[in-house]
C-alpha cells in the first residue's frame, strides 16, 4: 500500500493530523493536476497553479471530514474541488465587473486588469454540466474529470472503474449533449 493510500485511509478514519501529511504527500500530483487544468485548451489562466492547489486544500479543510476510500477517489474529489474554485473565481470576477464591492479574500487576491476570454466559456460549460449531471451522472463525471481535472482517458477509466472504451463513448456522448446545450 502506498503512503498516499495509507494517509487517505487515515484521514477517512478521522485522523485530523494525517490531513496535513496527506496534502504534503499529494502536493506534487495536485500541482500537476492544477497545471494541466489551467493550461488545458490554451485558455487564458486567471489563477496560478499554486493558488489553485492551496485554495483546493483550504476547501478540503473547510469541508470537514473527508470520506474517501482510495487514491482515485481522492483525486476525483480534488478535481471536483478545483472545478468549484475555478467557477467561484469566474463568478467573483464577473461580480466585480458588474460593480460588486464585496470580495471574499482568497490565497490569490490579485485581480488582473483584463478579463480572460475563457471565463464565459467556463461558466457556460459549468451550467451545461449541471444539467448533464442531473440526466447522466457518469457522463458528467467524465466531463468534469477531463475538462476541469485534466485527466486522461486511462486515468478516468481507472477512477470510474470502467474501460477506456467506455470512457471514450461517454466522452463522445457527453460532448454532443453539451454542444447541443451550449448552442441554446
Amino acid at each position: 500500500m502506498s503512503k498516499l493510500t495509507e494517509l487517505i485511509q487515515q484521514v477517512g478514519g478521522g485522523d485530523s493530523l494525517a490531513r496535513d501529511e496527506l496534502f504534503a504527500e499529494a502536493y506534487p500530483e495536485l500541482r500537476k493536476l492544477a497545471r494541466s487544468r489551467l493550461r488545458d485548451g490554451g485558455r487564458d489562466t486567471f489563477l496560478e497553479t499554486t493558488a489553485l492547489v492551496h485554495e483546493t486544500y483550504l476547501r478540503f479543510l473547510s469541508s470537514g471530514q473527508l470520506h474517501l476510500d482510495n487514491r482515485r477517489a481522492f483525486f476525483a474529489y480534488a478535481s471536483k474541488v478545483m472545478r468549484s474554485v475555478i467557477i467561484d473565481e469566474v463568478r467573483e470576477r464577473q461580480a466585480l465587473r458588474r460593480g460588486g464591492d464585496w470580495v471574499e479574500l482568497t490565497l490569490d487576491t490579485q485581480v488582473a486588469d483584463g478579463l480572460p476570454s475563457g471565463e464565459a466559456e467556463i461558466l457556460h460549460v459549468h451550467e451545461a454540466l449541471l444539467a448533464l449531471e442531473a440526466a447522466e451522472p457518469r457522463l458528467a463525471k467524465v466531463v468534469e474529470m477531463r475538462y476541469f481535472g485534466g485527466y486522461s482517458e486511462i486515468e478516468i477509466a481507472a477512477a470510474l472503474n470502467v474501460t477506456e472504451r467506455t470512457v471514450r463513448r461517454d466522452w463522445d456522448k457527453a460532448r454532443l449533449l453539451l454542444m447541443n446545450s451550449l448552442k441554446d
